[in-house]
């Protein structure tokens, strides 16, 4: 729980801040970038919210955050909207996709998304296990699958397939970050779940690292690829590459010829693309990765 007594200093005046518990994840203002922003080392509130919407949109916030860095007077919390995740972001003809807030600090408060469709509802990574949000979830249909992209962001993948007795997805490499997951993939080839699911390994991040692709068009990323909207520019980190950097590169590489329409990563921005823009945004990685390893 958030505490008055630690309120930072950069907080705008009013009945929502964030307090020097915060470990800087970005996922209050990845979800609400109009009252929440980054300060360098942590965030910070710089809007306060006017308005039940505003006010809503907020208290959600508050919720996905991973340490409960995030505090509001008593009156709000008590407004804290029970069913406001899973969030659906956009519908497409694969599925609908949903963001799940209620974000774990063991994997330092990545994103995970559900994805609800006929053929049966797919967790993109795991968030912290909450009961309300499990309510939410088997009344969207419940899981048939959990896809785990990479070691860092299995989070409460253990009790999430506990709870709708779902089969576990997760690259042989990083196969000792779930142990008891029931579907592994090996090598380096693609793996179809369904004529509208991919599974894509890019060791480079970690030497288990997958990206899911649904409908051809939507991607999810985990932690090897995400939107910077500082640079403008899809960004793959060398600072943050725990593996192998070289063959991360030759990851992002594999991806040139997708036609992305959505980019939904675990850490960093999500970010939609027109027709035709995808290629020529993973050129522009590419050219800067390339450069990095020059360097």
């Amino acid at each position: 729980m958030a505490r008055p007594a630690l309120r930072l200093p950069s907080n705008a005046p009013g009945a929502f801040y964030v307090d020097s518990t915060c470990i800087d994840c970005g996922t209050c203002w990845q979800w609400d970038p109009h009252h929440f922003a980054p300060t360098g080392d942590s965030s910070h509130v710089v809007h306060q919210p006017e308005g039940e919407p505003e006010i809503a949109q907020a208290l959600l916030a508050l919720q996905a955050c991973p340490v409960a860095a995030i505090g509001a007077t008593p009156e709000l919390l008590r407004h804290t909207p029970a069913e406001g995740f899973p969030a659906l972001l956009f519908s497409h003809p694969a599925g609908a996709v949903h963001y799940c807030g209620w974000a774990s600090r063991k994997s330092f408060g990545a994103s995970s998304y559900l994805v609800v469709r006929p053929q049966g509802n797919v967790l993109i990574d795991s968030p912290r296990f909450n009961g309300h949000l499990a309510r939410r979830i088997e009344a969207l249909g419940g899981l048939a699958a959990i896809v785990l992209t990479h070691r860092d962001d299995v989070a409460d993948h253990d009790r999430w397939a506990a709870e709708f007795g779902c089969e576990r997805w997760i690259h042989q490499a990083d196969a000792d970050a779930a142990p008891e997951a029931e579907r592994l993939v090996e090598g380096h080839a693609p793996v179809a779940l369904d004529t509208q699911l991919r599974l894509i390994p890019t060791p480079g991040h970690t030497a288990g690292s997958m990206v899911a692709l649904l409908g051809e068009q939507i991607l999810f990323s985990g932690d090897h690829l995400w939107w910077s909207p500082a640079q403008q520019a899809v960004v793959a980190s060398r600072t943050y590459c725990w593996w192998d950097w070289p063959s991360q590169v030759a990851s992002v590489e594999r991806l040139r010829d997708l036609d992305v329409r959505w980019l939904l990563p675990g850490h960093g921005d999500r970010h939609p693309f027109e027709p035709g823009a995808w290629g020529p945004a993973i050129d522009c990685t590419l050219a800067y990765c390339r450069g990095l390893a020059a360097g």
